[in-house]
């Protein structure tokens, strides 16, 4: 992934948006939804993400099947761009600065017959929540081959996150 540009408002960015960008990342705008649903919702201390694609600057990248025209590290890379929706997502219920920790994220990979390696493609989303939350990033994790996404997307990410009244805080990263 390229450097992204600094946020637009650093002023009013939250920590985590700061965090992300020294990290060489972007937390982009929460994406529209594509259907009669909302990007997430607040029940109580949890948020719920809808499932989130790679999809960037309203683009769909990494159109295919993984283990077919889409390689493992393509994949990966289509991981990454969806966890960052779904924690835009997230940012669109409630301050990203409240998210006191992931709890459980569920990885959908559009597979080629035979392809059984979906565990390394969504290890990249995995990975990115530990780098943008620390220990409150490592979560219980299900990653799933499928046949089919919608509008052929390679990879597919939701999350259910736990938030905390206050604010994230250094402790927690």
């Amino acid at each position: 992934m390229t450097r992204p540009s600094s946020p637009e408002n650093p002023a009013r960015a939250s920590r985590l948006e700061r965090m992300a960008y020294d990290l060489g990342l972007e937390i982009p705008p929460c994406p529209r939804p594509r259907g009669a649903y909302v990007p997430a919702v607040l029940v109580g201390e949890l948020a719920f993400t809808s499932g989130m694609g790679p999809v960037r600057g309203g683009v769909r990248h990494h159109i295919g099947y993984v283990g077919g025209g889409i390689s493992v590290t393509l994949a990966r890379e289509a991981a990454e761009i969806a966890t960052l929706n779904a924690v835009a997502a997230l940012g669109s219920v409630v301050s990203l600065d409240r998210v006191a920790g992931i709890v459980r994220l569920t990885g959908y990979v559009r597979s080629a017959p035979g392809f059984t390696d979906q565990p390394k493609v969504i290890d990249a989303a995995s990975t990115l929540l530990t780098r943008l939350f620390g220990e409150a990033g490592r979560h219980a994790r299900s990653a799933i081959g499928v046949t089919e996404l919608p509008f052929g997307i390679s990879v597919e990410i939701e999350m259910i996150a736990r938030v905390s009244s206050e604010a994230f805080t250094s402790e927690q990263a």
